[in-house]
């Protein structure tokens, strides 16, 4: 899923992570020529947690484990990814992780593997109709339950659980399988409330965003607008749909209500801090880049893969699968993100927002 930041800031960031480089060697330079694994990151600008987390993780689990390594970002282009999937064979990588941008350019990048007997592993992002040998990643359907339960929590905590409150979702990208797997998650706790009047979903309410914060704020003030400013609460895909949806309930003069987040940002935490986002999702990308290099790893080295808990089914056939657990994240227990070393305390207790940390 996407690690991302506020509207405002993503403005701003796209700008500086263009000039990031794609690519990044954990093997001394003259070593280049030659690899043993390849990381393929998807982009830099719809989520900042490919260049500050996964990269830097991947980087050092490959290193400790003696692999030689590449890791690449697409930048957001699909050809540049295919083009990147090209690299690693050309350089001689034996197994290729693959964050793909979609399920067609990640199923094209893993034919061309498997003809030249190059292994794949599904990192993060699961490929439909792909070659994949091994999926690594949270359970994403969780994930989405986490959210739909987070949501239910918070409305019985400010009581308007039982008085129908008017719901609106903002869903993630319609081509991310991830982005469909939360929604089923999240669909999973809701709809049975929709159907038994419990709750109502706004006008208009349950819209895909291609995980783009402009578009979700768009489209929420679109929603506030259909529903006469009267919706209760609200489901947002990650931390950077809600911060797009805490922007225009300030911009309307509106107070917080009951709304999901995703990745556990600084700015995320420290809206759940200040009573505008209830909680986020926490997925621990240092835990999921360990799994995916130590998959790898045993793959290269001709070992027997451990660690398989699942399987997941990508249309073609069932992937078997290392899953890892999410965790709700609030006021509560917001603390853990600092214990884990997932984010620094002087990331969130800063500024105007140092008065809610103790």
């Amino acid at each position: 899923m996407r690690w991302a930041l506020p509207l405002i800031a993503v403005l701003a960031l796209g700008t500086v992570l263009a000039g990031v480089a794609s690519a990044q060697r954990s093997a001394p330079a003259h070593r280049a020529a030659s690899i043993q694994a390849c990381v393929l990151l998807p982009d830099t600008t719809s989520s900042t947690r490919y260049q500050l987390f996964d990269k830097p993780y991947l980087t050092k689990a490959f290193q400790a484990a003696g692999i030689s390594s590449l890791v690449l970002n697409a930048q957001g282009s699909d050809q540049t990814q295919k083009n990147q999937g090209d690299q690693c064979l050309t350089q001689g990588a034996k197994v290729i992780l693959v964050d793909a941008l979609d399920s067609p350019t990640g199923a094209s990048i893993e034919s061309a593997a498997a003809a030249k007997n190059v292994k794949t592993i599904d990192y993060d992002r699961l490929v439909l109709n792909g070659k994949a040998s091994y999926y690594v990643s949270f359970n994403n359907v969780v994930v989405g339950k986490t959210m739909g339960k987070g949501l239910v929590a918070a409305l019985k905590a400010n009581g308007k659980y039982s008085q129908h409150p008017v719901i609106a979702e903002l869903n993630g990208g319609i081509t991310d399988n991830n982005a469909t797997l939360f929604k089923n998650g999240y669909d999973s706790i809701l709809k049975p409330l929709y159907n038994n009047g419990t709750f109502k979903k706004a006008k208009s309410g349950d819209q895909w965003t291609d995980w783009n914060a402009q578009k979700g704020a768009t489209i929420f003030e679109q929603m506030l607008a259909k529903n006469n400013n009267k919706i209760d609460a609200a489901i947002a895909a990650n931390d950077n749909l809600a911060g797009a949806v805490i922007a225009d309930l300030k911009s309307h003069k509106l107070k917080p209500i009951p709304l999901t987040g995703q990745d556990a940002t600084p700015t995320g935490v420290q809206y759940i801090l200040a009573g505008w986002q209830s909680g986020t999702v926490y997925k621990a990308v240092k835990k999921e880049a360990a799994a995916a290099a130590k998959v790898a790893t045993q793959i290269i080295k001709g070992q027997k893969v451990t660690g398989v808990n699942g399987k997941s089914n990508n249309k073609v056939r069932d992937v078997p699968s290392v899953l890892l657990t999410p965790v709700w994240v609030t006021k509560k227990n917001y603390k853990l993100l600092f214990k884990d070393g997932f984010l620094k305390k002087n990331q969130v207790c800063n500024g105007i927002y140092k008065k809610y940390c103790k």
